[in-house]
């Protein structure tokens, strides 16, 4: 039986990391993969495919929106859905390929198949045709991941009913998209097929999306997506999706009792993700869940049974592949001996529809929650040169501060590049910078971040320069 120093179930963002900052600290590692691909949900069927398709629907879109004023005069132009999921399935292949390279540089041992604890320090991996090989472990990190959430009464038929995973390789453009969930998967994917001419309705149990950021971030980003053509039915519960041929029919109905049936040809259920930790084994080793079933963890990630941790969306928090990797690499750094930490209200969260939403730190809703005195300061894209030259304006950047010190408690972002942009709020914010600071840091001119240099003059005084 080969013996490891430590073992790493699941390979996605959280659990490729781990792998190579505990062989980069001297740590004999193995990684062990049920997929036949490295890089978990984020690079197969996730953040990185999403993108792509982002991407090239954007460029369709703006090709037949923008093209025109900008004086490029081009015509019949029209989609190749085919060739868009071919381009995707290169990106995905290409940096899938980069994570094999990665575990061959840092000498990291990849298994193939299900991992399940025999024992705390013994993992048995067993191969799609039921080979089973089992390794000997000092340590085991859980870095399993998570898989898409349904609701009560509907299956998810992965054909007119479908889930993010089957939304990345559909080979028609849809008439007309239901989603149910106004979350970021929804509107990110949403937003593909809008582009691409699809009627989208989104049905959504809140009473507005991306509720779990700031409240003016959703207002804006709705109403961007109106323009392209996105309907909402807020404060809606579903109470049913049925796929007929090619027909799906959605009933919903509102708080007070009146109900809705919508008609399409996909239904895409996205209603979040609930943690994998499926066949693990955890019951032979005693490893606790809580009651959302996610693995319990103290504040070094590791579990009631010593020599396990875990780390990514299986354990509480934000379900970010940045997060994971922050928490693979803060559990390797402990197992060394070295005192790592993170602070979980700098992990920002970005929404890739265009405009992009970004945001990190305390929202202005939580501050008013907990009594805190903030002051505000604000700036529209439409004020920016830059955003006026590429005709991307709508958005602002909004920042919040102490009252009386000035630190910046939170700042959100809508605009263009807003995913980059909020880099640097999370700098300012590690370091503990006021508004005042960030006000006085000369921005490049023409650029989108001269918007946060504004806001933050805005918070101070109410001294905005181009506004």
């Amino acid at each position: 039986m080969e013996k490891f120093d430590v073992a790493i179930i699941g390979s996605g963002p959280g659990g490729y990391v781990a792998a190579i900052r505990c062989a980069q600290l001297g740590m004999k590692t193995a990684l062990i993969e049920k997929y036949s691909t490295l890089g978990g949900t984020c690079l197969n069927v996730g953040c990185i495919p999403s993108k792509a398709l982002l991407d090239s629907s954007e460029h369709y879109h703006n090709a037949t929106h923008t093209f025109a004023e900008h004086g490029i005069e081009i015509k019949n132009v029209k989609v190749n859905l085919e060739q868009m999921i071919k381009r995707k399935r290169e990106v995905v292949k290409q940096t899938c390929d980069g994570i094999n390279y990665l575990m061959k540089k840092n000498k990291i041992t990849v298994f193939t198949g299900h991992g399940s604890f025999v024992n705390a320090s013994t993992i048995a991996i067993t191969e799609g045709g039921g080979a089973r090989t089992e390794i000997e472990t000092v340590k085991t990190i859980i870095a399993t991941g998570s898989k898409p959430a349904s609701l009560p009464g509907i299956v998810i038929d992965k054909k007119r009913i479908i889930s993010s995973t089957e939304a990345l390789e559909l080979t028609e453009v849809p008439k007309h998209l239901i989603i149910i969930g106004g979350g970021v998967i929804g509107l990110e994917l949403g937003s593909v097929y809008a582009r691409l001419g699809a009627k989208v309705s989104v049905v959504e149990f809140t009473a507005g999306i991306i509720s779990t950021m700031d409240g003016s971030l959703g207002k804006e980003l709705q109403r961007s997506l109106k323009k392209l053509g996105f309907e909402f039915f807020f404060s809606h519960k579903v109470t049913g999706a049925v796929s007929k041929g090619k027909e799906v029919t959605v009933t919903a109905e509102n708080a007070k009792g009146e109900k809705v049936e919508l008609k399409g040809d996909y239904c895409l259920v996205s209603v979040g993700r609930k943690p994998y930790t499926d066949q693990l084994g955890l019951d032979k080793v005693g490893v606790k869940l809580d009651n959302k079933g996610r693995i319990e963890t103290n504040e070094h990630l590791q579990t009631n049974v010593a020599n396990i941790y875990a780390i990514g969306d299986v354990v509480k928090g934000a379900m970010l592949a940045h997060k994971a990797e922050e928490e693979g690499v803060l559990v390797a750094e402990i197992m060394a001996g070295q005192k790592p930490h993170i602070n979980y209200n700098l992990i920002p969260g970005v929404v890739y529809t265009w405009p992009e939403v970004a945001s990190v730190g305390a929202t202005e809703e939580q501050l008013k929650q907990d009594g805190r005195k903030y002051k505000v300061g604000n700036f529209p894209f439409k004020a920016s040169g830059r955003a006026r030259a590429s005709m991307d304006t709508d958005g602002f950047v909004k920042v919040l501060a102490d009252e009386v010190t000035d630190e910046l408690l939170g700042v959100h972002i809508i605009g263009p590049r807003a995913a980059d942009m909020i880099a640097e709020a999370v700098v300012a914010m590690e370091y503990r910078a006021s508004a005042e600071d960030v006000a006085r840091m000369s921005h490049a001119h023409p650029t989108y971040t001269e918007a946060m240099k504004e806001a933050c003059l805005d918070a101070t005084g109410k001294r905005a320069l181009h506004i």
